[in-house]
């Protein structure tokens, strides 16, 4: 029998179509236990830096929030979200990522905040992920208001 560690590694490659590149922990889970959102370390196995530190995999947030973007989404989100607001979702992202690096660490760094976004939006889908994960972001908070907006009841998980 698989240990959870080894099962939610599974579920993972699953729902990227590949296996993990990296270190990451399940953060948020559906009703059924299945992954949603996943929290990546600042660093992949082969040590390229990974700027994303909340990723969507959820198939069913994807697709909403993949219609919300084909809808002009990020236009939108950047056009009425407070840019000061905006920026510090980017910065305190970023302080997050960056304190997990070792103290030590002289290499290649992720940049940017949001996804590895330096200013604006660049993909809701980062956004979002960061919201559900517990994260202050003013953009996720924009997704969670215009779901409803692409939602057509289908039944994708």
């Amino acid at each position: 029998m698989a240990d959870a560690a080894e099962a939610d590694r599974a579920a993972v490659a699953e729902l990227l179509g590949r296996p993990p590149q990296g270190a990451f922990e399940v953060v948020v889970r559906d009703a059924s236990g299945a992954p949603r959102v996943i929290r990546n370390a600042p660093m992949l196995d082969d040590g390229t830096p990974m700027p994303t530190r909340y990723w969507l995999i959820g198939p069913r947030d994807r697709l909403l929030v993949g219609r919300l973007e084909g809808a002009g989404g990020v236009r939108r989100a950047e056009a009425e979200v407070d840019p000061d607001a905006l920026q510090a979702a980017h910065d305190r992202y970023a302080a997050e990522r960056d304190a997990q690096l070792p103290k030590d660490h002289r290499g290649p760094r992720p940049s940017g905040g949001v996804g590895g976004t330096r200013v604006g939006v660049k993909c809701l889908h980062a956004h979002y992920a960061h919201h559900l994960a517990g994260g202050d972001d003013p953009v996720g908070r924009w997704v969670v208001d215009h779901l409803h907006e692409v939602e057509d009841g289908s039944d994708v998980r």
